[in-house]
């Protein structure tokens, strides 16, 4: 079978590689269903660096770096999971607001 687009390489790949191998799995991959999530800016014991906090969510450590991922990747930043938060490197606020809402979180 000769390959012509993306579309026909989903035809042939089981259903949890097409997301990410096309990049499209990303607000369908995570359903929110509504969990109340808080967004927040800490600059403290970072030497004035300011970090964008995801704090609330109640997932797995697998999930957590998945949905950290998704995030650093809307932002185009680095980060981490510390302490059940995802840490985004910067004042990225209104993007990860933005994202959350999109894969159905309810963002303070």
């Amino acid at each position: 079978m000769k390959l012509r687009s993306l579309s026909d390489l989903k035809q042939i790949l089981p259903d949890s590689e097409q997301g990410r191998l096309t990049g499209a799995g990303t607000a369908r991959s995570h359903d929110g269903k509504g969990r109340r999530v808080r967004v927040s800016l800490d600059t403290k014991g970072r030497k004035g660096k300011s970090v964008t906090i995801v704090a609330g969510m109640q997932h797995n450590p697998a999930t957590m770096e998945d949905i950290a991922r998704i995030l650093k990747q809307h932002c185009g930043a680095g980060g981490t999971v510390k302490d059940g938060n995802i840490e985004i490197q910067g004042d990225q606020r209104t993007r990860v607001s933005e994202k959350l809402r999109d894969m159905h979180y309810v963002v303070k």
